[in-house]
C-alpha cells in the first residue's frame, strides 16, 4: 500500500537537496517504492577516511537522507517531521563502489516515526543496518 502524502518523486528529492551535504557527497536518489525510498552513495575521496574505506559518518548521513525523506513525505501536509535518534551497526567495510540505502518504515505513528536503512555494497552485502526515530510535530505557520 502506497504510504506517500506528499507528492514525491527522484526529481523532487534531488532538487530539494542541492547545494546540501547530500549533493555534496554525490549521493544520487535511484527509487520511490510504495513505502520505500532508495539512494546510493559513492566511495571515493569524498566520502572515504583516511583507511581508504567509507567513513562510517557518511552512512549514517544516507541513512538520516533516507529515513528523514521517508517521515516527511508519509507525514501528513499539516505535519512536519524532525529527527529524534539514529544509531547505525558498521556489518563490513568498503573500498569502492557504491553503497546503496533502502528506507522502510518500522513504526509510523501519530507522534513519531521509525524508519529502518539497510545499506549494502555493490555484491549486495549488507555494509550497515540503521534506525532512525523522528518526531511528528504541526507543521509551522509560515
Amino acid at each position: 500500500m502506497r504510504i506517500w502524502k506528499k507528492d514525491i518523486s527522484i526529481e523532487a528529492l534531488t532538487l530539494s537537496h542541492a547545494n546540501t551535504a547530500v549533493s555534496l557527497l554525490g549521493i544520487e536518489f535511484l527509487e520511490i517504492g510504495d513505502d520505500t525510498i532508495r539512494a546510493r552513495v559513492p566511495v571515493d575521496r569524498r566520502t572515504v577516511q583516511p583507511y581508504g574505506i567509507l567513513h562510517g559518518g557518511v552512512s549514517v548521513v544516507l541513512a538520516e537522507t533516507l529515513g528523514s525523506c521517508g517521515a516527511h513525505y508519509s507525514a501528513p501536509e499539516d505535519q512536519r517531521t524532525v529527527g529524534l535518534d539514529i544509531n547505525a551497526n558498521h556489518i563490513r567495510s568498503v573500498t569502492s563502489g557504491w553503497v546503496t540505502g533502502t528506507a522502510r518504515p518500522v513504526h509510523r505513528g501519530r507522534t513519531t516515526q521509525v524508519w529502518q536503512i539497510d545499506m549494502t555494497n555493490d555484491a549486495g552485502d549488507l555494509t550497515c543496518v540503521s534506525r532512525i526515530t523522528m518526531a511528528v510535530l504541526a507543521s509551522q505557520a509560515g
